[in-house]
């Protein structure tokens, strides 16, 4: 009876490579996981920048079908949708001329991947609208959203 008590003392817990080998799993994970995680965050900021760019689209469409044509300066006006930063962009409009405007986002947080990139919506004066930016494709999606580098 001694000796079987003195065996199950001997078994409780585990062995200092059990706990290195559980470490090094959970650091392989980590390598593999933290790298595919910036990405999903770069990914989803540049999405919310797109959207921020994209929703004063409307104001010049809306503007140019009321008014049927637009000065440069009535494009500039309507084209300054917001006119303060947002917590994502830092953003730009400009008008060349009547109906033409483009409007550019400075994506202003986020991982080293996006941050400091820009994104330009464009219009010409036929009402096509061109998304351009300077990241780099695989954060962006499709070119039919916008075309990256």
């Amino acid at each position: 009876m001694k000796l079987e008590e003195s065996n199950l003392r001997d078994q409780f817990g585990f062995t200092l490579i059990e706990l290195m080998i559980v470490v090094a799993i959970i650091g392989i994970l980590a390598a593999v996981a933290i790298p595919a995680y910036q990405d999903y965050i770069a990914k989803s900021k540049f999405s919310i920048a797109l959207t921020e760019l994209s929703a004063g689209k409307n104001n010049i469409e809306n503007d140019v079908s009321l008014l049927q044509s637009l000065t440069a300066a009535e494009t500039l006006a309507s084209a300054q949708w917001v006119k303060n930063p947002t917590a994502t962009c830092a953003l730009t409009t400009t008008a060349a001329a009547a109906g033409v405007t483009s409007a550019m986002c400075t994506i202003n947080s986020g991982p080293s991947s996006v941050n400091g990139k820009t994104i330009t919506m464009a219009r010409d004066a036929t009402g096509n609208w061109v998304c351009s930016t300077t990241a780099l494709q695989k954060y962006v999606g499709p070119v039919a959203i916008c075309a990256g580098t």
